[in-house]
């Protein structure tokens, strides 16, 4: 009986999870303020490639007014808003390139993705190794929002030059 009683107990964890599901799933988009203030930076910055990167930081920057006085939760939520946006823009430029690509570029694009997402991770959560204390998690995230904007203007200059801009 002790078995049933946890795997029913497992089962509506899971429920309640899945149910959970969609509205995180909103909360994932990025603010349109945001991803404007973003598109904006790199639009300004267009022919000049190397320069897009002066374009990371736009939104948590001008988000966290004073570190030393906002609560660590607060300096994360502003990475975390960014963040949201290079998602978007990394996503949207590995679904362009996708398009253009054949299917051994596909693969190998895949696989240099999945690596490039385990080494962010591995790379920011040393940081928590490093530090070891809760003054690593704003530094976590703020790892996390860069890296993510580093690799989606690498994609994006590819997705550009496969789509000839």
């Amino acid at each position: 009986m002790g078995y049933a009683v946890r795997r029913s107990g497992v089962a509506a964890v899971v429920l309640c999870l899945l149910a959970a599901s969609p509205a995180r799933a909103e909360d994932d988009k990025p603010d349109p303020r945001d991803a404007a203030a973003i598109q904006q930076c790199i639009k300004a910055k267009t022919g000049r490639h190397w320069a897009w990167e002066n374009c990371i930081g736009v939104v948590s920057e001008s988000c966290i007014k004073d570190e030393m006085a906002m609560p660590p939760s607060e300096i994360m939520a502003c990475y975390e808003r960014e963040k949201l946006v290079w998602d978007s823009i990394l996503n949207d430029s590995f679904r362009r390139l996708r398009a253009k690509l054949e299917d051994k570029q596909v693969r190998k694009m895949r696989e240099m993705q999945r690596a490039w997402i385990a080494s962010r991770d591995k790379g920011c959560d040393f940081i928590y190794d490093y530090f070891e204390g809760t003054m690593a998690n704003p530094m976590i995230a703020a790892c996390q929002s860069r890296e993510t904007g580093r690799r989606a203007l690498f994609l994006r200059g590819f997705a550009d030059d496969a789509e000839g801009k």
